[in-house]
């Protein structure tokens, strides 16, 4: 194998296209680190990933020409960041969502049509994420209908790699912001308390945060956290719904959701790739990367590589949680990790708790999404 750039793959060929983990997984085993002009340097193995995560002078976060707190940062600039936003996904915080949590699930679920075919992207999932996401920040009812729009305007942009296009719809988004802490600013000692007003009182290396960090926080928060929360759910009702005695055996015990979930997540992964730089010439896989190089770590192959986990198919209850990249590792793992489990073991469970049957309606094949999104574009499914 050249040691050099080429074209080692098309991650836009139609095989990928038509089912992005089977190329993924074709690749960790043929080509482990590969590049393409379309990602730039792919790398696929969990060794390589973890290498990567931990070793930011080598690999900086730095990818992006815009801010992106704390993301797109190294340390010691992403520490000081970092440390504003744990604060605000402690255990204390999450255990005081979870009853708004609860609230929205049972009524989600209690909306969704029964006895009767449901389109579960469109009209349930991308509904979870965004409600769940909107009231632990604090955001009004009527900001979820141009955000669910602008989610898809910007996926699209994103896989056309139409950067006109991109530059826009994030101005947009900025827009939704900067109104947002308009009206706080303005209301001032009466402004709601939320999240988002917290974070005007913020200061980071002795200053308050600049607009375009609280900004760029929120989309994070937002941009990063609707779909993959929308792709976790299609994921994850999707397998039990192909898998009957698992969905019962979790119907009558609950409290196996949690690593249910994460062991699903881990065999289809909602967040396919992140992006880094090299800082200088390094060698990884076998490969020669040299000072600049962009690089995409591709989770949703490093978790299913089969030094680490066997059969990347196999459902186990029993693996190291250690192991499981889904929400990351190294100084970037996912503050809102605690959050997400919350979030996603409430909808679940109430999904199976209102229902006795979830099942996949077989002559509408759910369509599978293609990158930069991972789960399903759509997913038709039978519920009683």
């Amino acid at each position: 194998m050249p040691s050099g750039p080429g074209s080692d793959w098309d991650p836009r060929a139609k095989a990928a296209l038509q089912d992005q983990i089977a190329t993924y997984d074709h690749m960790r085993q043929t080509c482990p680190v590969a590049h393409s002009d379309y990602m730039n340097w792919s790398v696929f193995r969990h060794s390589d990933v973890i290498r990567i995560l931990h070793d930011h002078q080598t690999f900086s976060s730095t990818v992006s020409r815009h801010i992106s707190v704390p993301n797109g940062m190294d340390p010691p600039v992403h520490d000081e960041y970092r440390r504003i936003i744990d604060r605000y996904f402690t255990a204390e915080r999450i255990k005081a969502f979870a009853p708004v949590c609860q609230e929205i699930a049972t009524r989600l679920v209690a909306g969704l049509p029964k006895g009767t075919e449901v389109e579960l992207m469109a009209n349930f999932a991308q509904a979870f994420a965004l409600e769940m996401q909107s009231a632990f920040l604090g955001w009004p009812q009527e900001l979820h209908e141009p955000l669910r729009l602008w989610i898809k305007k910007n996926h699209q942009a994103t896989l056309a790699q139409d950067r006109t296009a991109m530059a826009a719809i994030a101005f947009e988004f900025d827009g939704y912001i900067k109104d947002m802490l308009a009206v706080r600013r303005k209301a001032g000692a009466s402004a709601s308390s939320d999240i988002t007003t917290s974070l005007l009182g913020e200061r980071v290396a002795g200053r308050p945060l600049a607009d375009d960090e609280i900004v760029s926080i929120l989309r994070n928060w937002t941009v990063g956290e609707l779909g993959t929360m929308a792709s976790s759910v299609g994921i994850i009702v999707h397998y039990l719904a192909r898998r009957p005695k698992l969905q019962q055996q979790l119907r009558l015990d609950t409290a196996l959701l949690g690593l249910a979930i994460d062991e699903i997540l881990r065999i289809q992964g909602p967040l396919i790739a992140n992006r880094r730089i090299s800082t200088r010439s390094v060698n990884v896989g076998g490969r020669q990367l040299a000072a600049g190089d962009r690089v995409s770590i591709i989770w949703a192959s490093a978790n299913r590589d089969e030094d680490v986990f066997g059969d990347p198919d196999e459902f186990r209850l029993d693996r190291d949680p250690a192991q499981n990249l889904l929400y990351g590792a190294g100084i970037h793992v996912c503050p809102g990790a605690s959050l997400a489990r919350l979030e996603l073991s409430t909808i679940i469970r109430e999904l199976l708790v209102q229902t006795s049957d979830i099942a996949v309606v077989e002559d509408k094949p759910a369509v599978l999404a293609v990158y930069p999104a991972g789960g399903f574009s759509t997913l038709p499914l039978s519920i009683r």
